[in-house]
């Protein structure tokens, strides 16, 4: 058969992936075999492949890759996410372009076309995934809003509404001004920005004294309540029972004394706008404080305001700091560094905001989580996000589960005569619970909360849901695929996600929903910037598969991903993947290409075929070690180091025939069989390459996909001892020849002098790899040649038949002169007490280190002309 001189990666890669895909091997139905289960985090219905997804699915890949040839009942399940405010926002812009306006639609209307682009546009991301080479049970794909899942949702709410711990009511919340929504405290994200401190000063009511506040938003003293200050500040003890006025609307405000306020901070003195920060709010609660809501929904100030009313927000920062300024009330402006929350989803500064929404109680429903990371019941790969995680959750606050959207499941609440309502998991359902308090409600007077949920009160119950374990907890699925085995996600939705499964699962399973969380580092740039759009330091992920293939993007972004540590990428990444995909096929090639014929082995063959067997089972144990504790990257890295170094570079050249030569039909059968081996190996990290040259290596009707994984063999570790002691020595001697140029036709002579009982069952390994003409055993020195040491056996290569011993001669005395002269330089240095005493100490010791390079260099010379001479 012949083999094609390079590998064609994008004819492989749709070749199998449109046969493992026919053959059914990535489904899985519950049979009598164990179970091995990844559910994806779902990706957002909205996106596309970047490098955070190629990282972790390929992670996910290699798992469920090496499951299935384990024997397990692989099943890994895809799907997307609705990212209810993404999407919509997506909708909205689609909308707009079109010249229609969200708020001109009624719902049914808006949920049309937001249905409309999710079948047009969703699903892009899991057809990239397959470009991958992901191996997911697509028959299986999820969307976090199919009717079922959905559904799953819904019933949660109303149990959990039932048991008490969802609830209605006016609290402080993050408000998103772009996508109009509130947010939950894990979807704000805190950058360092820089501002302005605005020092602005409030007259005491009649007085002509000031009092002056320094504030970051000078556009909310419009909603200002109070001015608050230390009772043990001395500085205003004076101003007891006083009130200030705020300046451009003249407002009276009491001055309250409250000891939460800093002393030592600003001026002492700070003014307290309870509708527009949770710590006021709190504050204005505590005395009795009037709330002034200043803000629309979508950041322009309202008529509460008074002043700039209409006006976006930051617009009005900027005016109003003019006007405060030409009023004498801004006494100063100074720069500052501080902490901005923004939307994890549209990027928009947050304010803090009062508003009605559903919360869901965390206190004690958070606890079984908590406890079983920290006992290790699940356990978190590396170990040191335990601590963040304990950390969040042992200051776990009530969860705001309502967003203010139409995309996505709408709470299933139904008002009646105002307020008053019921949750049911439909209207019909709801009807009946509201006639048993007023048995005159008609199915015409429920109305509907506007509101849907959180994206996040649908993914939690993925492992769960996917399974329909919530609509019908016992049925054959989730009793055969729940708890799942792994999860590999990214530290960042360890909370918004990982955290919420785990409490679902202890809820609604009554057990953990996975055994391990495996979390992956950022995918950073060189510059050690995470990689994003906006930066346009993110390259394409697909461009980079067609390029390199989609199993050498997977060895790159793999060579260097420890779980939870960051991957600084860089495309040579990838091009060192593709340059070891060719490594493998041209190892292939030369196999194949090897002539075979009926004659003895040699013993030199042997002796490699018996060290490899050995150093293989080695490596295999180390590999499988590594996957155990979730080193995936280190288990890769075995498996490239045991093909380049050991199979390729020692194996091949201990036992490729001579140069138009045959080779023996066992040598062959062990080698081909040594490559199947390693084909098993690098399968879950390279599917396509193996799948290729699998087939091209017999013709068989058993894919490597499916096919089993090595079994660990007990090790002999003398033959690896022994084999290490000869590459030494081979090392030392193709030194000894690539600095005195002598061609490797020219046969040497190698004498050994043994001063330690070392084995000589290698020495035919050692006269082939560095094309000896005679291997000698001697009890004395031997003169005129150049000699090394390997552990203390002394080894001579006399080189008078194969250099110029009078050239060699001259350009080494030529070489000792000169290593002569700098020492003297050197030593110049280091004998002047001035400059010893006053350099810094670094270069002193460089300087030391020279020194003693160069006496190392002057022996090393002095022994060669000795030998020589």
């Amino acid at each position: 058969m012949s083999i094609s001189k390079t590998y064609k990666p994008a004819s492989a890669e749709e070749k199998w992936y449109a046969h493992w895909l026919s053959k059914g091997y990535f489904n899985s139905k519950p049979d009598d075999r164990q179970a091995y289960t990844i559910v994806i985090p779902p990706p957002n219905v909205t996106g596309v492949l970047h490098m955070g997804h190629m990282l972790n699915n390929t992670l996910q890949d290699v798992l469920i890759r090496k499951a299935r040839m384990q024997g397990f009942n692989a099943c890994w399940v895809p799907g997307t996410d609705h990212a209810s405010i993404a999407t919509e926002a997506k909708v909205v812009q689609k909308l707009a372009k079109e010249g229609i306006d969200k708020s001109d639609l009624s719902r049914e209307e808006f949920l049309e076309h937001a249905w409309e682009w999710k079948e047009k546009h969703g699903g892009i991301i899991l057809e990239q995934l397959k470009k991958l080479g992901a191996s997911c049970d697509w028959d299986r794909t999820k969307f976090t809003m199919d009717d079922n899942m959905s559904e799953s949702v819904i019933k949660v709410f109303v149990d959990l509404h039932q048991k008490g711990l969802i609830y209605r009511g006016v609290r402080m919340v993050n408000w998103d001004p772009s996508a109009q929504t509130a947010l939950s405290d894990e979807e704000v994200i805190h950058k360092e920005v820089n501002s302005k401190l605005y020092h602005i000063r409030y007259q005491i009511e009649g007085s002509d004294d000031y009092l002056t506040v320094a504030t970051t938003r000078p556009e909310t003293i419009l909603g200002d309540s109070a001015i608050c200050v230390n009772p043990n500040d001395e500085r205003y003890t004076h101003l007891n029972g006083k009130k200030a006025i705020v300046p451009l609307i003249d407002r009276s405000v009491p001055i309250i004394f409250d000891e939460y306020v800093d002393m030592e901070f600003g001026t002492g003195a700070l003014k307290v706008t309870p509708a527009h920060d949770i710590n006021d709010y709190q504050l204005g609660d505590k005395h009795g404080l009037e709330v002034i809501d200043i803000l629309n929904d979508d950041g322009t100030l309202n008529e509460s305001a008074q002043l700039y009313v209409g006006k976006d927000r930051f617009d009005v920062r900027k005016e109003i700091s003019k006007d405060l300024e030409e009023k004498s009330h801004l006494v100063k402006t100074e720069d500052l560094l501080n902490k901005v929350g923004f939307s994890e989803r549209t990027d928009a500064v947050i304010e803090p905001k009062l508003s009605m929404q559903w919360f869901f109680k965390m206190d004690e429903f958070s606890k079984p989580a908590l406890e079983n990371v920290m006992n290790d019941t699940i356990k978190f790969h590396p170990e040191k996000f335990k601590n963040t995680y304990r950390h969040w959750m042992e200051n776990i606050k009530d969860w705001c589960v309502s967003r203010q959207l139409w995309w996505g499941q709408q709470i299933p609440a139904y008002f009646y005569e105002g307020n008053n309502y019921v949750v049911a998991e439909s209207k019909e359902l709801a009807l009946k619970e509201a006639q048993k308090i007023n048995p005159n409600i008609t199915l015409s007077d429920l109305r509907q909360d506007e509101d849907v949920l959180d994206t996040w009160f649908s993914s939690w119950l993925w492992p769960i849901s996917v399974f329909d374990g919530i609509r019908n907890p016992d049925n054959e699925e989730v009793n055969y695929y729940y708890p799942t085995n792994d999860l590999v996600t990214a530290p960042e939705i360890l909370f918004f996600w990982v955290a919420r499964m785990i409490m679902a699962g202890y809820e609604y399973k009554g057990e953990l929903p996975f055994k391990n969380v495996y979390l992956t580092g950022i995918v950073r740039d060189k510059l050690g910037r995470k990689m994003s759009k906006s930066l346009g330091n993110s390259p394409n992920p697909i461009e980079l598969i067609n390029k390199h293939g989609a199993d050498g993007v997977r060895v790159g972004m793999l060579l260097s991903s420890p779980a939870g540590n960051d991957l600084p990428f860089d495309e040579s990444l990838c091009e060192q993947g593709r340059n070891f995909s060719n490594k493998i096929w041209n190892a292939t090639r030369l196999i194949k290409g090897w002539e075979v014929a009926d004659i003895n082995q040699p013993e030199s063959s042997a002796i490699a075929i018996d060290w490899f067997e050995n150093k293989f089972q080695i490596t295999l144990e180390l590999i499988n070690q590594a996957f155990e504790k979730y080193r995936i990257s280190e288990a890769l890295m075995l498996t490239y180091r045991l093909v380049w170094d050991d199979f390729c570079s020692w194996y091949l050249e201990s036992i490729k025939p001579d140069y138009q030569k045959p080779i023996d039909s066992k040598t062959l059968d062990d080698t081909t069989l040594f490559l199947e081996n390693l084909l098993k190996l690098l399968h879950p990290f390279m599917p396509f390459l193996t799948e290729e040259i699998w087939h091209l290596l017999a013709e068989r009707d058993e894919d490597i996909i499916v096919s089993s994984w090595p079994k660990s063999k007990e090790v002999n570790q003398s033959i690896i001892n022994d084999f290490d002691y000869a590459t030494e020595i081979v090392s030392a001697i193709r030194t000894i020849r690539k600095d005195k140029q002598i061609p490797n036709k020219d046969a040497l002579k190698l004498f050994v002098k043994t001063n330690e009982d070392t084995s000589n069952s290698m020495d035919s390994l050692v006269f082939r790899l560095v094309n000896l003409s005679e291997l000698s055993y001697t009890e004395d020195a031997v003169d005129g040649a150049f000699s090394f040491r390997v552990k203390s056996n002394e080894f001579f290569v006399p080189l008078s038949d194969n250099i110029d011993v009078g050239a060699e001669l001259e350009k080494l005395h030529s070489e000792l002169d000169y290593t002569h002269g700098f020492l003297k330089s050197v030593e110049g240095k280091l004998s002047n007490e001035r400059f010893v005493n006053n350099a810094p100490e670094q270069v002193v010791a460089i300087e030391r280190k020279k020194q003693s390079d160069a006496l190392a260099k002057i022996a090393v010379l002095e022994d060669q002309i000795k030998a020589l001479s």
